[in-house]
């Protein structure tokens, strides 16, 4: 499962992206944080997420993983079967994400590491919940892009496609799906 991901793109231009013509985007508190780029964002770093506010979308920097029951950390979440409906939804600001695979190199003593990105995108949202104060990522059945890789992936939503999620309008098994063969792209890591 995602246990890391990262963001590129500081925050500040962000805020200027075409996106924001869509809906208005604030930061939470006024004046955007001197966020510099995360090439890695691991469970229990803050990361940037967008929550419904007003008629627009408000930016935060919050925990990645709330505590389970047991103390251990929740950083995925099975999305089947399951209804959001009543959910604190956000949207995790991203330009990649990585998964590990049994090395190669049998001698090799660490994991293959391997970057997926969004052809055609210079970021994504990607599905997530917020309790606790913190957030935690969406997981559903790997799509063909992830399948070798993985046995489940987070849910990649293009920028256009972050709406959908926070308003739920569409049916959510209709937004928390693998996306299609060839819209990520993978290279090592």
């Amino acid at each position: 499962m995602c246990n890391e991901y990262r963001r590129l793109k500081d925050l500040t231009s962000f805020l200027d992206d075409p996106f924001s013509d869509l809906i208005p985007l604030v930061w939470a508190g006024g004046a955007v944080p001197n966020t510099p780029p995360q090439p890695s964002i691991r469970i229990s770093d803050r990361g940037a997420i967008a929550r419904r506010a007003g008629g627009g979308l408000e930016l935060t920097m919050t925990p990645w993983a709330w505590k389970g029951p047991n103390g251990a950390p929740v950083f995925n979440f099975r999305s089947e079967g399951r209804s959001f409906a009543r959910s604190d939804r956000c949207l995790i600001l991203a330009d990649g994400f990585f998964e590990f695979t049994a090395p190669a190199d049998p001698k090799a003593k660490r994991k293959d590491k391997h970057l997926f990105t969004l052809e055609g995108e210079p970021w994504f949202w990607i599905a997530g919940l917020v309790r606790d104060g913190a957030f935690t990522m969406l997981t559903t059945a790997p799509g063909p892009d992830v399948a070798p890789y993985h046995n489940r992936q987070i849910v990649v939503l293009p920028p256009s496609g972050g709406l959908d999620w926070l308003d739920l309008s569409r049916p959510e098994a209709e937004v928390l799906w693998p996306l299609p063969a060839g819209s990520l792209r993978r290279e090592p890591a």
